[in-house]
């Protein structure tokens, strides 16, 4: 979609810092870890809705494989983030944990950078794919500062205006 894509790379995160994903108060490493790649699920599911407009990104493809080629860790992913929600919530768990999947499609939703979040979820889509099986947390820990990036508007770099600050000496010569 892009002649020279933006450079949105990002540091590896663990699901502390701000801005990744939803705050998982008193959540354990494991728990973090499923509430990132969890999110990260829910980002590509997303994509496959949004970035229909490019079927060449093959984001529902992405999407309906890595969902088939890594539904256990997606599975127990799940699982760990439903035992959080009941081990902090108490009965109203199932309540927290829907509110926390709602907001976290919703924190995907982007008209304004639409073209590069297609591009990123397309190629994080097929990253999935090419990683084998337990792998998924890995992916999302590395990129998911990307992705998050990805929703940030930006243009296409080839059109970027580059300025210089160019000093010239002044003109002295009386003929000017």
């Amino acid at each position: 979609l892009y002649w020279k894509q933006p450079s949105i790379a990002g540091a590896p995160v663990t699901g502390l810092e701000p801005g990744i994903m939803l705050p998982m108060p008193g959540a354990q490493p494991k728990e973090l870890a499923a509430g990132l790649l969890w999110t990260m699920r829910a980002g590509l599911n997303v994509a496959a809705l949004q970035c229909q407009f490019a079927p060449q990104l093959g984001t529902v493809r992405n999407y309906n494989n890595m969902l088939k080629q890594h539904g256990v860790e997606l599975q127990g992913a799940y699982t760990t983030l439903g035992a959080y929600f009941k081990r902090t919530a108490g009965k109203a768990g199932p309540t927290a944990l829907d509110a926390f999947t709602t907001k976290t499609y919703n924190s995907f939703s982007t008209l304004q950078a639409q073209l590069i979040f297609c591009e990123t979820a397309s190629s994080i889509g097929q990253q999935t794919l090419e990683m084998g099986s337990g792998h998924l947390g890995e992916i999302a820990s590395q990129r998911m500062r990307e992705f998050r990036n990805s929703l940030i508007p930006i243009g296409d770099m080839a059109l970027a205006q580059h300025y210089t600050n160019v000093q010239f000496d002044p003109v002295t010569d009386p003929r000017c």
